[in-house]
């Protein structure tokens, strides 16, 4: 992961509604325990924990309140299948990886590609260097899939225009993937779980 974005680069993050969760430290230590045993307590129908002093869950004011993501707005939709992956990676970030699998692209990819950029960059590589860096979140933190290295080029699409990104309800997708993640989890022989585990 990229470390604190440049001020330079502050507005495209602030119009996007990324800002403060690109910010916040993103080093807390995951206890695999302590989420084995949330995952044991998880109950599917209900969407809640089951705890000896009552039940709980993760709200969409929980992720507000930690990862300052917009939870009003417009939901995050879209099809996950196109035929133009390629040139659409390359319009909006200025580089095309030869191999894109299902439209999902792999992180070492991003880190190996998009190392740096200066001060005297362009407009049009800062707006790229931002999307990468969004993107590099939303699949490394924000939406952490299975893989622990891969990220679907959809959520690309919705940072075309940083402040359309901006009205869109990034807060309570990231909540959809972590509750599906859990209801997952709590399938017999299922080893990993994805999500924004940070919320648990």
């Amino acid at each position: 992961m990229f470390g604190p974005p440049s001020p330079l680069i502050e507005n495209y993050f602030q119009e996007a509604g990324f800002w403060h969760v690109a910010t916040i430290s993103r080093g807390c230590k995951l206890d695999p325990k302590l989420i084995s045993a949330l995952i044991e307590r998880w109950r599917p129908e209900t969407h809640t924990f089951h705890l000896p002093c009552g039940e709980c869950t993760i709200t969409l004011e929980d992720v507000q309140l930690q990862l300052g993501l917009q939870v009003d707005g417009y939901a995050v939709t879209g099809s996950t299948q196109s035929a133009d992956w390629g040139p659409i990676c390359y319009e909006l970030l200025g580089a095309i990886l030869e191999n894109i699998n299902r439209g999902r692209i792999e992180m070492n990819w991003l880190q190996d590609t998009f190392l740096e950029w200066d001060n005297d960059s362009t407009k049009l590589e800062r707006i790229r260097y931002s999307r990468v860096y969004i993107i590099e979140m939303i699949g490394d933190y924000l939406m952490l899939d299975l893989s622990r290295n891969c990220v679907h080029l959809i959520w690309l699409l919705k940072l075309v225009d940083f402040r359309v990104a901006g009205e869109l309800s990034w807060g309570s997708t990231v909540l959809a993937t972590l509750y599906r993640e859990m209801c997952g989890a709590t399938r017999p022989n299922k080893a990993k779980i994805g999500g924004c585990l940070s919320l648990l």
